[in-house]
């Protein structure tokens, strides 16, 4: 896993996966994209579905059609799966009760399904036929509902289900779901083939330092990731080594932040004695330690300000800080413990 070297502020500068950032797309010209309505649904039928839409009739599915995607021309299917048959894939964020259990108080009160969820064949050797990388929700509200099956979008095209980030960008995940979201990511890309260069990932896993913060969460669910990924995400860069190896780096970074947080821990635990009051209490130690404040051009790497930051904080003087000191620097990231 590399580390970042240069501060990267100008529109073309490196990015994290080494390419120059271009500039944003400008809005298209109305209508001038994609296909046709009638184009989506060719006269001879769509091409490149034949061998999924037996899967789906063996697993007791019914093929509802089959369309051309209007926006890139891909195949897709529109089908209704045993829901028996459905799992989600294993990499995405936790189930939250609350959500699902909305869901299936209004799929019930209004008696339909409306949003069919995406799906994709399973891989070989796994219980379910079928995986959603999007729909973990909607799936669970139907089976709350004691529901036979469920409609699904079915894609031909596996990779699909590591692009759940890209998927989900208009739900609100916070940073600790991305970072678990990512961590089991991974994890499911070291099944499949730890041999690929994990650079070559970078559109499904977003940030490399969401790797690291990830395996953080993973040791210690109370993490507070949020006072950490600032540095982080200036610090680290997807590596061209194979994932299996690029994992052993973001895992021993996770080990040195989870240390550089026990010594935080136990500043805000000697200020919070002193009477010290703050939901930002985290935010201005992490902020006090920081020596990338200071930093311009070349960014040391991430071991070197880690352990910069460790040794600070060992030697943080809470009899120097004041109450107007930490309400002064109010607004960061709120403690997550």
């Amino acid at each position: 896993m590399a580390s970042k070297k240069t501060a990267a502020n100008a529109t073309k500068a490196p990015t994290k996966t080494g390419k120059a950032r271009r500039a944003p797309r400008r809005k298209a010209k109305p209508e001038s994209a994609g296909l046709e309505a009638a184009a989506s649904v060719p006269a001879g039928g769509v091409e490149g579905l034949d061998a999924l839409t037996s899967r789906i009739r063996d697993e007791g599915g019914v093929v509802v059609g089959a369309y051309l995607d209007p926006f890139g021309g891909q195949p897709l299917a529109l089908a209704v799966l045993p829901i028996a048959r459905v799992a989600p894939t294993p990499f995405q964020r936790d189930l939250s009760d609350t959500h699902h259990k909305r869901l299936a108080d209004v799929i019930q009160r209004t008696a339909r399904f409306l949003d069919p969820i995406i799906a994709i064949t399973a891989p070989k050797g796994d219980a379910a036929a079928f995986w959603t990388p999007n729909g973990l929700h909607r799936l669970e509200a139907m089976r709350r509902l004691g529901a036979k099956a469920i409609t699904a979008l079915v894609v031909p095209a596996r990779e699909v289900a590591w692009q759940i980030l890209a998927l989900n960008t208009e739900k609100a995940h916070n940073l600790k779901e991305r970072s678990l979201e990512v961590i089991r990511i991974y994890r499911g890309l070291l099944e499949e083939d730890a041999t690929r260069s994990e650079s070559g990932f970078a559109f499904y896993l977003e940030d490399p330092s969401l790797v690291t913060i990830g395996a953080c969460y993973e040791a210690n669910a109370r993490f507070a990731g949020g006072a950490y990924h600032p540095v982080l995400r200036r610090l680290e860069a997807f590596s061209e080594e194979p994932i299996a190896k690029a994992i052993v780096e973001h895992e021993r970074l996770a080990k040195k932040t989870l240390a550089l947080e026990a010594k935080v821990s136990d500043v805000i635990a000697r200020l919070r004695a002193r009477g010290l009051t703050s939901p930002y209490l985290r935010s201005f130690v992490v902020a006090r330690i920081n020596p990338l404040r200071w930093i311009k051009g070349d960014l040391p790497s991430a071991d070197e300000v880690l352990d910069t930051m460790t040794a600070r904080a060992a030697k943080f003087n809470v009899e120097k800080v004041k109450q107007e000191d930490v309400v002064r620097a109010g607004g960061g990231v709120p403690d997550e413990d």
